[in-house]
Formats: C-alpha cells, structure tokens, sequence
C-alpha cells in the first residue's frame, strides 16, 4: 500500500508523511512501555525517509496457510492486540500529533489503535502472531473499534466469496467469540460489536473511496480490484448473520 518502502540491512526506510511525527512518538511510548512486539523508530535518513528497525520472522502471503488461519493464531493475536491497546492507555500525544484520517467509533477515544491489522501487517514466529508492523494508520479510537477492524480479516467478517481459500468453511460466529475471550472484552463492548462493525463498514466504504481519489497509488489499485463491493458484501453478510453473531458474544 505505500510506495517507496525498502529494507536497508537491518533497518525498513519508508517515505514520511504527515503523521510520521504522531506514529514516532507512539512507537517510542511503546518501547519504553516494554512492547516489544513493534518496530523501533532509529530516526530520519538522508533522503527523509522514516528509520526503522526491521522485525525478524514470517510475512504472511496469500493464499492464507493452515497456521495463519487457525484458531491458536486468532487468541494469540487477540492478546497481542490487548497487550498493545494496554500499553497506550495512558500515552499524551505531542500538542501538534496528525494521524491519518480514517473512519472510527462514535464514542470517545480510549487508545491508540493499530487500525489496520490485516494478515500483512502481522509478523508471525513459531506459528503464531509475534509482532504488529506498519503502523500508519494508527489513530486514537475505541478498543472495541480496533477489535472489530482485525476481526474484518481474521474471523473473518466477510462474505464467504471473499473469504481467503481456508477461511471460507470457518465458524466465523465461534471465532469472534474465541477473539473477544482471548482479548478479555467487556460485557458492554460485547453487546456494541454488530452495531460497530456495521459502523465501520458504512464508514471505511466512503474513507476508503475518498484515499483511492486524493492519494492513488495503492489506494486506488485496490479500490479498482473491488475493495468498496467487498464491505458491501461484508454489511449484507452482517445483517443477515447479526442474530447469530450476537447470541455468541452475550
């Protein structure tokens, strides 16, 4: 999704953006907090470009394999994600911080949330999630907000036609279950969850058409390969699936 991004040894370099400063202070928040599931900021090169460290282990790529998909991954990325958003409850922002827009809760921020945990973006070892990498859409949000934008691609909430090869025949309603167990969500979040995920589909549908149009690049590639029908799909499958869903969390 970002052009521009090389490893240099040890070290990824990726163009800077507006938020550069706002994700640096928050990555640095994190290491002193002892998250070490996370890349390192080491600074800005010569070219402007943001430095940091590369994390050793396994990239996922598609199509999606048996480990990724399987139900010890999804606890363990649950409480990877729990891990992170108690490790930034209590982080000030810089005065000047700019996170890249996108969509979000209703309620008031409780966290800063990754935003964008896709199976891209997490770096597994020994067959499980290990660390959490590209960190550009992370803005202050809702735990519950941040949950139901991984469980998008790890349950997956998805029709099944736009499911991953495997994850197709999965027990989504159990999995979200299985997710909000591990993650330790509370009653109250548990009750939100159908009616935030239908939030963020409306949402992200006309956040995602408006970066395709003003940014391009990757954007716009996977907006034209169908992104917007996508989270369509995933609304209908919702309301049709809603009663189930919601038998299992409560």
């Amino acid at each position: 999704m970002t052009e521009g991004v090389v490893r240099v040894g040890a070290t990824v370099r990726r163009p800077a953006r507006a938020s550069t400063g706002a994700v640096h202070a928050l990555l640095r928040h994190l290491a002193a907090e002892g998250f070490t599931q996370a890349p390192r900021v080491l600074g800005v090169d010569e070219l402007g470009r943001e430095v940091l460290t590369y994390v050793e282990g396994e990239t996922v790529s598609r199509p999606l394999r048996p480990h990724v998909v399987g139900e010890e991954s999804l606890a363990a990325l649950a409480e990877l994600l729990r891990r992170l958003h108690d490790a930034t409850e209590g982080f000030v922002p810089p005065r000047d911080a700019v996170w890249e827009k996108g969509s979000n809760d209703d309620a008031d921020p409780e966290v800063i949330g990754h935003c964008d945990i896709t199976p891209e973006n997490v770096i597994f070892r020994d067959w499980l999630p290990y660390a959490l990498i590209d960190f550009d859409l992370a803005r202050p949000t809702t735990r519950l907000f941040d949950v139901v934008t991984t469980l998008r691609h790890w349950a997956p909430l998805a029709d099944p036609v736009d499911r991953d090869p495997l994850q197709r025949s999965l027990d989504v309603p159990a999995r979200v279950r299985l997710f909000c167990d591990a993650y330790g969500m509370s009653p109250r979040d548990r009750r939100r969850l159908t009616e935030v995920a239908r939030l963020r589909f409306t949402r992200a549908y006309a956040s995602m058409r408006e970066r395709a149009e003003t940014h391009g690049g990757g954007w716009a590639r996977m907006w034209a390969q169908g992104a917007g029908e996508r989270l369509r799909r995933a609304s209908a499958w919702l309301d049709e699936h809603e009663e189930t869903l919601h038998a299992h969390l409560v």
